[in-house]
């Protein structure tokens, strides 16, 4: 029971606000030393897993990237091109990402998710889609912002598995190993393809409907602006008349 001790140590520290990474380091020590390595031995191995993993700071680059081009003026871009697209609704336009995510994923392509695709581009696309123009409000917008990041969720979860060299494969594998189970990767993959099909054609269904029911909170958001519940900002944005004047309008 003792190695679990690291477990205590990281619910303690971050209860304490202590710095994440010095509580997830004390952790490791703590239970290194309680399964009786040396100090020597639990540096390597945190040295180790840092070798390992070090792909996944990668993500950090991404952001002042996204940051710079969002600053130029790409969320407005991609709102312009979609207002031109009378045919785009946001249902559609998830639909076409979730099958391109999955494709990607199944071949080792890594989109970086929500950062890079949904926040600056499907998110803003889906926006306009669903406004056209009209003023809209937040509550809307979070409505689509949710799904939108959903698409992104559901196309990662079950296209990873598409990829033969994918962690969650080799986890797998090597588990089963272990147990005196022999699996091929292509078998599990195989397996896969079923389970990855079945949630694109729920998810357009449920994206149909998610394009029925949005209308009805624009709907709602037109009915609150009639009734002067609701007046638009300078962003085009649906808030009380009481926020409009803390923005100082």
């Amino acid at each position: 029971m003792l190695v679990l001790s690291g477990i205590l140590v990281m619910v303690i520290g971050l209860m304490l606000r202590f710095n994440a990474l010095l509580v997830v380091v004390a952790a490791g020590f703590a239970t290194g030393l309680a399964a009786g390595l040396s100090i020597n031995d639990i540096v390597g191995a945190i040295g180790e897993a840092f070798i390992k993993n070090r792909y996944m700071s990668l993500f950090i680059l991404i952001l002042p990237v996204i940051g710079i081009m969002e600053r130029h003026g790409l969320r407005e871009r991609a709102e312009i091109l979609i207002g031109k697209i009378h045919a785009a609704t946001a249902g559609r336009i998830f639909m076409i990402y979730l099958f391109v995510r999955q494709v990607t994923v199944a071949l080792g392509i890594s989109m970086s998710g929500v950062v890079a695709m949904v926040r600056p581009l499907i998110a803003p696309m889906s926006e306009a889609a669903v406004a056209q123009g009209r003023p809209i409000s937040q509550r809307t917008l979070d409505k689509i912002r949710g799904v939108a990041a959903s698409s992104d969720n559901i196309g990662n979860f079950f296209g990873q598995n598409l990829f033969l060299a994918a962690g969650g494969l080799l986890l797998i594998k090597g588990v089963m190993e272990q147990l005196g189970y022999t699996v091929e990767l292509t078998d599990m993959v195989l397996y896969g393809v079923p389970t990855a099909i079945c949630a694109y054609v729920v998810s357009v269904i449920r994206f149909f409907i998610f394009d029925k029911t949005i209308q009805g909170y624009m709907a709602q958001d037109e009915a609150d602006m009639k009734a002067g519940k609701l007046v638009p900002n300078e962003l085009n944005i649906l808030v009380t008349p009481e926020e409009l004047e803390k923005e100082g309008k």
